[in-house]
C-alpha cells in the first residue's frame, strides 16, 4: 500500500478525500437518525442471484458433473439459492449419489422444482427429492417407484435383499434428516410406490406445491433451511434467475446416455460393419458403422450394459453374416432374428426406467428381419440366373456358321468368332444357325438349329 502512495501523490489525495466523505456521509447518517448498512447476520439469508439447472432423462455421469458444476457457479456468486428443475426416469446409483452427496455439502440451499407438467421423479429422481433443501413439484407430476435392481438384469436374490436394504436405509436417513415421510421412502423403495404432486404435498414428502419457476421463488421467499447447521431464511421474491443449461458437449454425452439412442447408434454400428464385409473396401458404411458402434458402446457402458444381451446381439449379426456367405436356406438367419430380439430385449433392464422401449425394439427386429430376407431373396434369385459370364456362359448360347463346318469351320456367338466343330460331324453350311452344346479347349461343339427352332 506505501509503494502505490509514494509512487502516485494524486492517488494518495483522492483516497484521503474518499475517505473523509465516507466519514461525512456516516456522521450525516447518525444525525438523520439512520443507519449505516451492515452485512447481513447468519440467518438473515442474501438477496443473491437464484441459480436454475435443469436434468431431464437419465440420471448419468454427466448430468452429476453438470449439476455439480453449476453448485459451485452458485455458492461462487453467493446466490439465494440453486433450483433444480428435474424430470427423470431414474439413473445410475453412482450419479444419483454424486448429486445427493453434493446436495448435502452445498454452502447454498437447493431446490428441487419436478416440473413442468408431465415430468416426473421416478426412481433415482426420488433420492435427489428427499435430499434437497426445499422439495417442490408442479401440478400433473409424480414421483416414486424407487426399487433398485441392476441395468444388467435382475440379482439373485440375496443380493438384492443386500441391495433394497442398503437403498431404503439410504432413503430414510434422508427423509430424517428433511424432516420428509419415511412411511414413503420405504413405501417407494420396497414396493415401488408412487404418489402424485398433491399426494406428496399431504403426505410431507415435498414442502410446495408451485406451477412454475415465478410461482415457485414467490413461495420460497421468507422460509427458512439449514444450511451447514445453521438456519439461513430464502430471499428469493423478485431476484435475479441465472440459468445456465449444458454445453453443447455436455447435451451430446448426456443425450447418448437415452437407452433408445444407444441401442440404434449400437444396431446401425453393426448394420455398417455387415455391409462393408459383404461389400469388401473401406467405405463410407464401414467408416460410420464403427464410429457409431464406438459411440453406442460408450453409452451403453455408462448405462451399465449386460454383457449376455449384447453378445446375443453379436452372435445375432455374426449368424446374418455366415448366412450371407455360406447360405443354408434360411435356417442360420432365422436363429440370427431370434437371437437379435433377445439381446435387444436383455440388454437393459425394464424395472429400473433405464430400458430400451418396445416401440423401438420390435420395429427394428422387425425391419432386421426384412432386410434379411431380402438378402436371402437377392442370393437364391442369383444362383438360380443363368450364368452369363465364363465358359459355362457359351453352353446353350445361339450363333451362326461363318462358313461351312465340315466338320469344323468359323461360327459367330456372342459377337466373337470361334472355332467350332459339328455334332456327330454332320456337316452344317454357312450362314446356318447354330447352338453351342459343349466345348473342349478354345474349339466349341455345336448342332444346327432347325428353321422351326430357330
Amino acid at each position: 500500500m506505501s509503494s502505490t502512495w509514494h509512487g502516485s501523490r494524486h492517488r494518495g489525495r483522492s483516497a484521503l478525500a474518499a475517505r473523509r466523505t465516507a466519514a461525512l456521509v456516516l456522521l450525516a447518517a447518525a444525525l438523520l437518525g439512520g443507519a449505516p448498512p451492515v452485512a447481513a447476520a447468519p440467518g438473515e439469508g442474501t438477496a443473491g442471484p437464484v441459480h436454475v439447472a435443469r436434468i431431464e432423462g437419465i440420471i448419468d455421469g454427466t448430468a452429476a458433473a453438470y449439476f455439480e458444476a453449476r453448485l459451485r457457479a452458485a455458492e461462487r456468486d453467493g446466490a439465494a439459492a440453486l433450483v433444480l428443475a428435474l424430470d427423470t426416469p431414474g439413473g445410475l446409483d453412482t450419479a444419483m449419489r454424486r448429486i445427493v452427496k453434493a446436495t448435502l455439502g452445498a454452502e447454498v440451499p437447493v431446490v428441487v422444482h419436478v416440473a413442468p407438467a408431465g415430468a416426473r421423479a421416478a426412481s433415482a429422481g426420488v433420492f435427489l427429492v428427499y435430499a434437497a433443501h426445499v422439495a417442490a413439484m408442479a401440478p400433473g407430476t409424480n414421483l416414486g417407484a424407487a426399487h433398485p435392481v441392476t441395468v444388467g438384469g435382475e440379482l439373485p436374490e440375496t443380493v438384492s435383499e443386500k441391495v433394497t436394504n442398503d437403498a431404503a436405509a439410504y432413503l430414510r436417513s434422508l427423509a430424517r434428516l428433511r424432516g420428509r415421510d419415511e412411511g414413503f421412502a420405504e413405501e417407494a423403495v420396497r414396493r415401488s410406490a408412487s404418489l402424485t404432486a398433491e399426494e406428496a404435498l399431504a403426505r410431507g414428502v415435498i414442502d410446495l406445491l408451485a406451477p412454475d419457476l415465478p410461482a415457485l421463488l414467490e413461495q420460497l421467499d421468507g422460509r427458512r433451511v439449514t444450511i451447514a447447521g445453521r438456519e439461513v431464511t430464502l430471499r428469493t421474491r423478485g431476484a435475479e434467475v441465472v440459468e445456465r443449461p449444458m454445453t453443447f458437449r455436455q447435451r451430446l454425452l448426456h443425450a447418448l446416455a437415452d437407452p433408445n439412442i444407444a441401442y440404434l447408434l449400437l444396431i446401425l454400428g453393426f448394420y455398417g460393419l455387415l455391409y462393408e464385409l459383404a461389400s469388401p473396401g473401406i467405405g463410407f458404411a464401414g467408416v460410420g458403422g464403427a464410429i457409431m458402434l464406438i459411440l453406442g458402446l460408450y453409452a451403453l457402458n455408462a448405462l451399465g450394459v449386460n454383457y449376455a444381451g449384447l453378445a446375443l446381439l453379436a452372435l445375432a449379426f455374426i449368424l446374418f453374416g455366415v448366412e450371407l456367405f455360406v447360405p443354408t436356406h434360411g435356417a442360420l438367419a432365422a436363429g440370427g432374428v431370434v437371437s437379435f430380439l433377445i439381446g435387444s430385449l436383455l440388454l437393459l433392464d425394464a424395472e429400473r426406467g433405464v430400458t430400451v422401449s418396445l416401440l423401438v425394439i420390435l420395429p427394428v427386429t422387425a425391419a432386421t428381419a426384412l432386410l434379411v430376407l431380402l438378402a436371402l431373396g437377392a442370393g437364391l434369385r442369383a444362383q438360380r440366373r443363368p450364368v452369363t459370364t465364363g465358359a459355362e456362359a457359351l453352353l446353350g448360347a445361339r450363333g451362326v456358321a461363318r462358313s461351312a463346318l465340315e466338320p469344323e469351320g468359323m461360327v459367330a456367338v456372342h459377337g466373337e468368332l470361334w472355332r467350332a466343330r459339328s455334332k456327330a460331324g454332320r456337316p452344317i453350311p454357312a450362314g446356318a444357325n447354330v447352338r453351342v452344346v459343349g466345348r473342349q479347349g478354345l474349339t466349341l461343339e455345336v448342332e444346327r438349329i432347325s428353321e422351326e427352332e430357330g
